[in-house]
């Protein structure tokens, strides 16, 4: 297996103003939004750029929530923006998508973080029903795309 190092590029960034969040994409990747709007959530990967330091990216254990009360833990077992890869996902409900712009409810992501990719969401079978809004596509013979 081939590792490191790996060529990321962003394709948009996030954006927060007082209450609103939303995703601007940048012009070269808006074909990929194509469709994007008959879902109601999706994931967003992203880069913790303020977290992207030398020292936080050797830590692996953590007290969770900056607490240490809470129990030493293992930085794959939290949501710790100290980590050897600073990616952090969030799921979002998306309110709507305007040109380059995907408006979301809210986002756990810093003002300028470079997004690194988007995923529609599908909910599995166990989510309750009504909850979350997407397509029935037919599957392939050959597969997923």
């Amino acid at each position: 297996m081939k590792q490191g190092p790996f060529h990321l590029v962003p394709i948009g960034t996030v954006h927060h103003r007082d209450e609103d969040a939303w995703i601007e994409i940048f012009p070269s990747y808006l074909d990929g939004l194509l469709g994007l709007e008959q879902f109601s959530h999706i994931n967003v990967l992203y880069w913790l750029h303020e977290n992207d330091h030398e020292e936080g990216r050797t830590v692996l254990q953590v007290h969770p929530c900056g607490n240490e009360a809470n129990p030493l833990t293992g930085v794959f077992a939290t949501h710790s923006p100290r980590r050897p890869n600073p990616i952090a996902l969030s799921r979002c409900r998306v309110r709507s998508v305007e040109g380059s712009r995907i408006v979301v409810d809210e986002i756990d992501a810093f003002d300028g973080s470079p997004v690194l990719d988007i995923k529609s969401f599908f909910p599995d079978e166990a989510s309750p029903p009504g909850e979350f809004r997407f397509p029935q596509w037919e599957k392939s013979e050959d597969g997923p795309q």
